[in-house]
């Protein structure tokens, strides 16, 4: 019954900018930590950026002052504005929603939505 659905990937130049969206179907929204990240081919998985149930962000050292991540309890969305983009941010970028309940820790993730930066 959950669901983790990204949008807004594509192609952009050098410089540009996006803003993906994850839209989560999902009990108690507010109550997950939210985080976005991303995966190029060849490569691990990284962690991009997260933000927590009280709002507080945190980045990777590659993407601050250029990735803002945000969240819309009242939509059940979490958002990744890119701005600067890079060639070296091409990647699928995964959304994930993760917290710890009573007993187990609750741990989904979205498809994906490509980002390929590129002149």
């Amino acid at each position: 019954q959950v669901q983790l659905v990204e949008s807004g990937g594509g192609l952009v130049r050098p410089g540009g900018s996006l803003r993906l969206s994850c839209a989560a179907s999902i009990s108690a929204f507010s109550m997950y930590t939210m985080a976005w990240y991303r995966q190029a081919p060849g490569k691990q998985r990284e962690l991009v950026a997260s933000i927590t149930t009280g709002g507080t962000q945190n980045y990777a050292d590659s993407v601050k002052g250029r990735l803002t991540i945000s969240r819309d309890n009242a939509k059940n969305t979490v958002y990744l504005q890119m701005n600067s983009l890079k060639p070296e941010d091409t990647a699928v970028y995964y959304c994930n929603a993760a917290r710890i309940a009573f007993g187990p820790l609750l741990n989904y993730w979205g498809q994906g939505t490509q980002v390929t930066v590129s002149s």
